[in-house]
């Protein structure tokens, strides 16, 4: 499973750098947002541009938490239980989240047909389907996410590792 964790380890630092360009990319939009309103002259499409930085920002993020495991979970229900319920328990959890991205990716990617013509009203040049492309876009991260994590999941809930051991040592 070393070829695992080294994926998991690249995808990693792919998801951090995408991560952290929508980070300066919605503070230096905020900022000169901020400077422009200040001197009079507001930017009008600071706001719609904002808005879709964070959402690209929260469903990027989430799928870079997923991978860490940093998002909520409850890893102490589950070693809490009788062994032999540990890991049929972690694989129908895990299922559950694969259905709900498969299908949240489906249904996004679906949406983006019907939004194809649509535009942003402040840039009639942006396509509101590609912004909300963020949506099948990061389903599809968070399944990957989660299924370079389940060979740790189901370590945890076999006992071979412990829930608080960083990612980098449960190979």
């Amino acid at each position: 499973m070393d070829w695992v964790e080294a994926v998991r380890r690249k995808f990693e630092s792919v998801m951090e750098f995408i991560v952290i360009v929508l980070m300066v990319a919605l503070a230096t939009e905020v900022m000169i947002g901020v400077t422009f309103r200040f001197a009079g002259s507001s930017l009008v499409w600071y706001d719609e541009v904002a808005s879709i930085l964070l959402a690209w920002l929260t469903f990027y993020g989430s799928a870079l938490a997923a991978l860490k495991r940093a998002h909520i979970g409850f890893p102490g229900l589950v070693m809490a239980l009788h062994p032999r319920f540990r890991v049929p328990l972690a694989m129908f959890t895990e299922t559950c989240v694969f259905a709900f991205f498969l299908l949240l990716g489906w249904v996004g990617y679906s949406v983006l047909e019907v939004l194809a013509t649509d535009h942003l009203v402040s840039l009639p040049a942006v396509s509101v389907a590609w912004t909300q492309s963020v949506i099948p876009v990061s389903s599809v991260l968070f399944v990957l996410a989660e299924a370079l994590s389940l060979p740790r999941i189901l370590a945890v809930a076999r006992g071979r590792v412990d829930t608080d051991a960083p990612l980098e040592a449960s190979h």
